[in-house]
């Protein structure tokens, strides 16, 4: 019971960051140490155009122009207040000329221009997502994900943070073969 307790009492704290969920995923920030781990492994550099699916409150998209130099960032969500709350951050920061958010449902989106796609998305949305990656994506695009993997799709190289993990790949040439 004593354990039970001690897993819940740890566990709190990311669940306590659920609200209301719109769509298929909950909404939970991205802790800043693994938004930069996500920059780090996504090699997000000064010309990169950068989406985010399932933006949230936009910090993603923002530490992206603001510290690595992307020229460009997209934010796609289903929910209309975390876009509003995303635009307001993006002008706070002083990047609304290169930062937009957009409600949208992000499998019906145009993300084809992106050089580096973000995720913390649930396992069964990154698994109906990557054929749609795959088919809109260049080769050599970057795909990272916060905490969830893509199936058989095995990532180049996971990195863990405390319990959380963050995986990238890189989107192969055309005509391969990806399970």
């Amino acid at each position: 019971m004593r354990i039970l307790l001690s897993l819940a009492a740890l566990a709190f704290p990311m669940w306590a960051q659920f609200e209301e969920q719109v769509g298929d995923v909950p909404y939970v920030p991205t802790p800043p140490e693994v938004v930069e781990q996500m920059m780090k492994l996504g090699q997000v550099k000064p010309g990169d155009v950068i989406y985010d699916l399932g933006c949230g409150d936009g910090r993603l998209v923002i530490t992206a122009i603001k510290r690595h130099g992307a020229v460009k960032g997209v934010g796609i969500d289903i929910n209309p207040v975390r876009v509003k709350e995303a635009n307001e951050n993006a002008a706070k920061e002083g990047v609304s000329a290169k930062a937009k958010f957009i409600e949208q449902d992000l499998f019906k989106a145009d993300f084809s221009e992106a050089t580096v796609v973000t995720l913390y998305l649930l396992p069964e949305v990154n698994l109906r997502l990557k054929p749609i990656l795959l088919q809109q994506l260049k080769p050599g695009t970057r795909i990272v994900s916060h905490q969830f993997d893509m199936g058989e799709w095995k990532p180049e190289k996971t990195v863990e943070i405390e319990w959380r993990r963050v995986h990238v790949w890189t989107v192969p040439p055309k005509g391969t073969v990806v399970k």
